[in-house]
């Protein structure tokens, strides 16, 4: 687990973590972590501070963990979503070709335009949302926003529960840039975070239409770990 990470779950002490990762005294520390995350040690520990992650250095082909991914912890209550949607199935393979196909009917038929007509609450983006609660039968994938707005003929809605997230920042060309983050954040964020996986949706959350130069956030909604 790195330091920011530590220091969000609110389990130790400052000092005690200065003193675990090889600092002599909290005053370096303090000095080190706002050189890295522009904000102090304890302003971690608020909600909705951004954060940057620096899993340790592992050695393979490649070097993994080298680039930093900025995140930040917020809890939020439920909110209420709207868009077209579609099964999901229990067989992954399929998934790789029903959602690819949702998003260009999506795009062909008007809905994304009108879509974005909705906006009005957080997450203000077009949002790409796997509702996959294991106790329900029906999984389903929506694209969708978070709306008060009635829905269209065809569309769905469907209720985000309220849950706490790891909200991470991303750009760059889709589809790769999002997938590779993704994989980032369950192979080496998430198991040295000190957090698990929570029990809700997880979210794409589109800020831009541009392909080639995509800002977008991926909210994992995570609970902490049990001792």
């Amino acid at each position: 687990m790195d330091e920011a990470a530590e220091l969000s779950t609110g389990k130790e002490k400052i000092v005690d973590i200065a003193l675990k990762y090889g600092y002599d005294s909290p005053t370096a520390f303090n000095r080190a972590f706002q050189s890295v995350h522009h904000t102090a040690p304890s302003a971690a520990r608020k909600n909705g501070i951004i954060l940057k992650s620096y899993p340790p250095i592992s050695f393979q082909i490649t070097i993994k963990g080298d680039a930093e991914m900025n995140y930040r912890i917020e809890t939020k209550e439920s909110f209420r979503i709207i868009g077209p949607s579609a099964p999901m199935h229990k067989d992954v393979e399929k998934n790789f070709q029903m959602v690819p196909g949702l998003w260009t009917k999506a795009a062909a038929d008007g809905s994304v335009q009108k879509l974005v007509s909705k906006i009005g609450k957080e997450p203000q983006g077009i949002l790409g949302v796997s509702a996959c609660d294991d106790k329900s039968e029906q999984w389903k994938y929506l694209i969708a926003v978070s709306s008060d707005d009635p829905t269209e003929e065809g569309w769905d809605e469907y209720m985000v529960p309220a849950a706490t997230w790891a909200i991470f920042e991303g750009e760059g060309t889709m589809p790769e840039s999002i997938q590779q983050l993704e994989k980032r954040i369950g192979t080496e964020w998430l198991p040295n975070s000190g957090y698990e996986f929570g029990e809700a949706p997880d979210i794409e959350v589109y800020l831009n239409a541009d392909p080639e130069n995509a800002k977008y956030e991926v909210w994992v909604p995570v609970k902490k770990k049990s001792e």
